[in-house]
């Protein structure tokens, strides 16, 4: 298996760059990521985010369990100014296992209590958070909830990758039923209450969750679907739209609303049973399945419908754009550029630099379009302890308004502090991208559902727990 990052300068780094025609800068002057930033009529204290890492280690309830707690204090301890809280499933059916958090009112004093102990936590080391921001993702997740597959549009590439029953292996086609009209109206409802709840709990902020072909996500390309939910651009977007005009109606300035956005779908690839690379899957042209997606050649990001959606996001009050793409289901590469590939997934078909070039070319044109609403940045966790000397160029230069780290957060949760003390990050804590954090979530406890998941290599706790997988099934090493 080829190592790509082998960069022991950032000189190095830059030769690749410029080998591979890339439009990625760097700067040694970190300065731009820790100037403030407004958000939603709030002031954060710095440009770096920490993204929606889901730790699959809540209670079978849903309630925050130990390392959950732990992970978030982590966070509020870090230095980063915001905090993406993880996906939280808005009702018990739309889970996607058995350990996501899940928003009600038996679980809000302890959502609740999650969210004070992160504040003080931040207090405890940086003295003060009244410029740091919280929040919390809501979702749906659709056709990968887990109880069974709640699907709002068929496309037949996507339907045959997607496990609906994860005992049997039974796969989704054209015959599983699709969420009526009615179901969808009752998922706005959902969405609404649990904003409600959110704000009652005190985060700043909650997020509309519209990535990685969760439920939301699904509706944006959902061409082929009747109704009012389906067809048009109008009716593609209606779902969103209408529960971000209920919470400015209803809560007001009570919670700042956000999205994270998926802005190129891709198409599903396979492992190539030779090479071990993915290969993109056949579809048919024009293919009508991926929002952002070229409908001539999917391999390429289309991003007209996700500009005028972010422009209309923003005339409703949308503050903050967070901006991902791919599915970390059937084309992992495209959504997290990595060394190694999950346990379930294939060899990476391209150069990882070339998926962290598209993540900055799709940032950037979303916020160029939107330049009112605060645009996050994705992409950056491979440059490993390089990235904030990448996130500078891009926030210098204007490509982005915020840079967002999520698996680099999980295995390196204080890089923000470090480098305002230090003036780098450490080369031997950073992320190196492995896929470990993944293998874990994809790994079965026979008791718990799954494995929680954080960083093998750089957390004493998950390498314990990574043992204790691969003692429950070798086959994941």
């Amino acid at each position: 298996m080829r190592k790509y990052f082998t960069y022991k300068t950032l000189e190095m780094l830059a030769e690749d760059i410029t080998a591979l025609g890339l439009d990625i800068q760097l700067d040694t002057d970190l300065a731009p990521c820790f100037e403030p930033i407004e958000v939603g009529g709030r002031r954060v204290g710095n440009r770096l985010a920490i993204h929606p890492m889901e730790g699959c280690d809540g209670t079978r309830d849903g309630k925050p369990g130990d390392l959950t707690i732990r992970r978030w204090l982590r966070f509020g301890e870090g230095g980063a100014k915001l905090v993406w809280g993880e996906a939280t499933a808005v009702t018990e059916e739309s889970r996607a296992n058995t350990r996501q958090l899940l928003i009600n009112e038996r679980n809000l004093p302890s959502l609740a209590s999650l969210l004070k102990q992160t504040r003080a936590a931040h207090r405890r080391v940086h003295g003060d958070d009244g410029d740091f921001l919280v929040g919390l993702q809501l979702t749906h997740s659709g056709r990968y909830s887990y109880r069974k597959p709640l699907i709002a549009a068929h496309d037949p590439v996507v339907d045959s990758v997607t496990v609906a029953d994860k005992k049997t292996g039974t796969m989704v086609d054209g015959s599983t039923p699709l969420l009526t009209d009615d179901d969808l109206r009752r998922v706005e409802d959902d969405l609404v209450n649990a904003a409600r709840l959110a704000a009652r709990a005190g985060f700043d902020f909650v997020d509309i969750k519209q990535c990685h072909r969760y439920l939301l996500s699904e509706l944006l390309s959902a061409r082929r679907r009747p109704g009012e939910y389906g067809g048009s651009f109008e009716n593609r977007t209606r779902l969103a739209r209408n529960v971000i005009g209920r919470l400015r109606d209803e809560l007001g300035d009570r919670i700042i609303v956000a999205t994270r956005l998926n802005v190129y779908d891709g198409i599903p690839y396979r492992l190539d049973p030779e090479t071990k690379e993915g290969v993109a899957r056949p579809v048919p042209t024009p293919y009508l399945g991926g929002w952002g997606t070229d409908a001539d050649d999917p391999t390429r990001m289309d991003l007209s419908e996700p500009v005028r959606y972010a422009q209309e996001l923003a005339e409703m009050g949308v503050a903050m754009i967070n901006v991902t793409m791919g599915s970390p289901y059937y084309n992992p590469h495209v959504g997290r550029p990595f060394e190694r590939p999950p346990t379930d997934a294939y060899t990476t078909p391209e150069h990882p630099l070339l998926g962290v070039a598209r993540h900055f070319a799709a940032a950037e044109a979303i916020h160029r379009a939107a330049p009112n609403v605060v645009a996050i940045g994705t992409g950056y966790s491979w440059l490993q302890h390089y990235l904030l000397q990448v996130a500078a160029a891009n926030l210098r230069t204007d490509r982005v308004s915020m840079v967002g780290v999520g698996r680099g957060a999980l295995a390196y949760p204080d890089f923000v502090r470090d480098a305002m003390e230090h003036g780098e990050m450490s080369r031997h804590r950073a992320c190196v991208a492995v896929s470990y954090c993944t293998a874990l979530m994809r790994g079965k406890h026979n008791e718990l559902g799954q494995f929680p998941a954080g960083c093998v290599p750089r957390d004493e706790p998950y390498a314990a727990i990574y043992k204790d997988m691969l003692a429950t099934d070798p086959k994941k090493a």
